[in-house]
């Protein structure tokens, strides 16, 4: 398959605004001859497909309104791919370990082939200046919470790659968070997956220590819920390996306040 149609076929919502901007200027250094670049930027020619690659003003106003459009697994990729960047050069610097992970999951997620198309837009994405809130808001808008959640819980497994979580870094994935409609508890729970305290099982499961031990089942059944596998299916499989590692998590906590209160 050719990066052309990988990535065209990949982009549903993201084809458009702020997203496909940058996803636009990132073809553009990758694609030579203006006619490979039309073919990627409007389809194949054909004026319907280029309709249903990118909806209408009437229509993103309507999804506004009802339902959330269902994310695409390459609107997921290509969010993930930009939100990467951001918090790779949150320090002021790409750190190879960092860039690393960042391959390692793709492959892991997508197979070689696959990875090397997304890690080679990769690169050239994390040399543009990325408008973070207006990417962040176009995420918000189109994207389901269980999807939102798999892309924090995966920017602070790149921040974690090279051993530490710098202050920039939480910073910076705070403020994503926020823009993302994250709620403050939902984004210390996943926080707390990488971090290692006597505190943090009860903070992965959004508890304080003081719960009782009914609270604490309740709260257990709560978070694997809402962190289950299943939340992401439609996202395909690739990426429901992501999520399985945070139902574990929820799961790992849940047994260790068990075994230390003995019920």
């Amino acid at each position: 398959m050719s990066f052309a149609k990988w990535v065209g076929g990949a982009l549903g919502w993201s084809f458009g605004g702020p997203i496909g901007a940058i996803i636009g200027l990132a073809i553009g250094s990758l694609i030579d001859g203006a006619a490979e670049q039309k073919g990627f930027l409007l389809g194949d020619g054909n004026s319907q497909n280029r309709q249903s690659s990118r909806p209408s003003s009437r229509h993103r106003t309507q999804s506004r309104t009802r339902t959330r459009p269902q994310t695409q697994s390459g609107d997921f990729e290509v969010s993930l791919l930009i939100l990467a960047s951001v918090v790779i050069k949150a320090d002021g610097k790409q750190d190879q370990s960092e860039l690393n992970y960042v391959r390692q999951q793709f492959v892991s997620m997508y197979g070689k082939d696959r990875a090397n198309h997304a890690f080679r837009l990769f690169k050239n994405i994390s040399k543009q200046q990325i408008p973070t809130r207006k990417v962040c808001l176009q995420i918000r808008e189109m994207m389901d919470h269980s999807s939102r959640l798999q892309l924090l819980h995966f920017l602070f497994g790149i921040a974690k790659a090279d051993g530490m979580v710098t202050d920039d870094e939480v910073s910076q994935i705070y403020m994503i968070s926020g823009y993302l409609g994250i709620s403050s508890r939902d984004y210390s729970s996943i926080k707390a997956m990488f971090y290692n305290s006597s505190d943090n099982a009860y903070k992965i499961l959004e508890i304080t220590k003081e719960a009782t031990d009914e609270e604490v089942k309740k709260a257990y059944r709560k978070m694997a819920k809402k962190y289950h596998p299943d939340k992401v299916i439609h996202l395909g499989k690739e990426h429901q390996k992501g999520a399985e590692e945070k139902f574990r998590q929820v799961q790992k906590a849940y047994e260790h306040i068990q075994k230390e209160r003995g019920f």
